[in-house]
């Protein structure tokens, strides 16, 4: 007799209640409404801990920030209409980033469904460009293994966010619940093991290249895969470029490691990537943020790609040695086989690129100019809060000039420690993200690097921040500007700065930060002066009862530097006040 699940007699919200536990998730992020309703009633004594955030939006990033500090799939739970548009934003977000997320919306009755009923909104049919897949549950008996299915295709293969609806019909209805149940995905296979043929090829390719470098992307951090590439790296001793979302999958401390290429990348690894004669993509998808002018994007580089999304493959740039696999499985075996590639054709001697390299990197160091209109430089704000919260922190930022100066002048040693809207770009993303990331990393000191104009679309979580005893540390480059429309402004709009002054310079501080946050029962002091940014920090560090800000006031003159304009080839990079480099630098 074939042996079946105990069952239990309870209703189709008790029943999201009781799957979310049974699949281990322990943190939740939501808002209550009337298509949710139902579900909240059985939540109130669940095991479960519900944040409740003021804005959906700031759920579905703090479901972000808490899957990627974590590793694990957040959750966001929301009610019908403007609350599942609310949350669309970071749907699209974590597509875009590869985060695994799930948000559980409520619908209205299924009978209503198709009426323009109150609060009513075709979710699924929205959110089917902006997430990996996305359900429409209207009988109740389907949500045990709906929910457990989104949760399956959130976290396995390349991750992503599923949106699951539940109509509030089904929430009512009584099913009888067990566990576990069938999953029924027909079709869905994600990459796994790499086919040992395509490795080995790759192991050739390394190991007689002369100018090779790996271009790693924030795949390799999903796959949790940094320190099988420390081994590759110590065997084949080739120099590592991170993508913003791949900073810290390896340490800025080793040598090897080049920096951040692309648009606001270093010389250096702009000057690799452009003269390699082999780019092995190791999770990473040959963006245009990184590759500036495709046509004229390493013109001379073979191309190893591993991927464990197939689509990706060839998208961009077409793959001499394509490898669609699980990443962390694909360099566990290149690093079994690299050894019988260095037997079988030899080691390249890497010293001339390195020469090469290592001048690149000397001559156009990571640098500012100091601000001349008295105010302080913000690269010195965060290359000194850095050094005082050092790589152990976890640095989630919004989106704008703050964020590339965070790429730039923290260093980053540590996966899952540099969180960041890097696809999608969305500015407010930080505040709920790092209050994500502190949720699911307690006790890591969390700092939220945000501009004045990001800072501003959501900073309505420190409530919930403080109302839930969430610490993180608000460091606020304020520059009284949307700052990086106001760079493009000024480098190809002839300075006239339409609609990105935020303050004027005689006028008050509006809204004062300082009495926001104190507002919002933070702690909360202005830097004005880089002589206090020292002390400032460290009084910070020692506030870990409640949420800290720090509203520094930087010149809104500062630029970010290196730069690629948009479309052009990356050989165009300006360094330094749109100095070119030397490409062809000497000893």
């Amino acid at each position: 007799m074939k042996d079946t699940a105990p069952t239990r007699t309870m209703t189709g919200a008790a029943a999201i209640v009781a799957t979310l536990e049974a699949l281990g998730v322990t943190d939740v992020f939501g808002m209550p409404g009337g298509a949710i309703l139902p579900t909240y009633d059985p939540l109130m004594n669940s095991s479960l801990r519900h944040i409740l955030v003021r804005h959906e939006q700031g759920a579905g990033h703090a479901a972000e920030g808490y899957a990627l500090a974590s590793g694990k799939v957040g959750c966001a739970i929301v009610t019908s209409g403007p609350a599942a548009t609310n949350v669309m934003t970071a749907l699209a977000d974590a597509n875009m980033d590869s985060v695994p997320l799930v948000v559980i919306s409520g619908q209205v009755g299924a009978s209503l469904i198709g009426t323009d009923a109150f609060q009513e909104a075709d979710i699924v049919g929205a959110s089917v460009p902006v997430t990996k897949h996305s359900f429409l549950v209207t009988d109740a008996n389907d949500i045990p293994s709906r929910i457990a299915e989104a949760f399956h295709l959130a976290s396995t293969g390349r991750p992503g966010p599923v949106l699951v609806d539940i109509t509030k019909s089904a929430q009512n209805a009584t099913i009888e619940f067990a566990w576990p149940p069938a999953l029924d995905l027909p079709g869905y296979k994600p990459a796994g093991k790499p086919h040992m043929k395509q490795v080995r090829a790759a192991a050739r390719e390394i190991a007689t290249a002369q100018a090779p470098v790996f271009y790693v992307g924030g795949g390799l951090i999903r796959a949790g895969a940094s320190q099988t590439l420390q081994r590759l790296v110590e065997l084949t001793d080739c120099p590592v470029v991170t993508t913003l979302p791949a900073r810290g999958a390896f340490p800025d401390s080793d040598h090897h490691n080049l920096g951040m290429p692309g648009m606001h990348g270093t010389v250096p690894a702009v000057g690799a990537l452009q003269r390699a004669d082999l780019i092995v993509a190791l999770g990473a998808r040959f963006d245009d943020r990184v590759t500036g002018n495709l046509d004229s994007f390493a013109p001379r580089a073979r191309i190893v790609h591993v991927d464990i999304d197939a689509a990706e493959i060839s998208k961009n740039r077409v793959a001499d040695v394509p490898i669609v696999a699980d990443l962390a499985l694909a360099l566990d075996a290149l690093v079994e086989v690299m050894p019988e590639a260095h037997a079988e054709y030899g080691k390249a001697d890497l010293a001339g690129w390195w020469r090469y390299l290592n001048r690149l990197r000397d001559r156009y160091p990571m640098g500012w100019a100091e601000p001349s209109d008295g105010k302080m430089a913000p690269q010195a704000v965060l290359q000194r809060l850095s050094k005082i919260a050092g790589p152990d922190a976890i640095y989630v930022t919004g989106v704008g000039q703050h964020q590339m100066w965070a790429a730039q002048f923290i260093q980053h040693d540590k996966p899952r420690h540099f969180l960041s809207s890097s696809g999608l770009g969305t500015m407010g993303y930080c505040v709920p993200a790092a209050m994500g990331a502190q949720v699911a990393q307690p006790d890591s000191v969390v700092w939220a690097i945000d501009g004045d104009g990001s800072f501003q679309m959501t900073n309505q979580e420190l409530a919930t921040c403080t109302v839930n005893n969430i610490p993180i540390k608000v460091c606020l480059i304020n520059n009284s500007v949307l700052g990086m429309v106001r760079q493009w402004q000024s480098l190809f709009y002839d300075k006239r700065y339409s609609n990105t002054t935020l303050n004027p310079d005689d006028g008050d501080q509006i809204p004062n930060f300082v009495m926001l946050a104190q507002a919002y029962g933070m702690a909360a002091r202005t830097v004005s002066r880089i002589e206090e940014v020292d002390e400032a920090i460290e009084w910070a560090m020692g506030i870990n009862d409640r949420p800290v800000l720090l509203d520094f006031r930087v010149s809104k003159d500062s630029m970010v530097w290196p730069m690629v304009a948009a479309g052009v080839s990356n050989d165009e990079i300006r360094y330094a006040q749109g100095m070119a480099p030397d490409w062809d630098v000497e000893d």
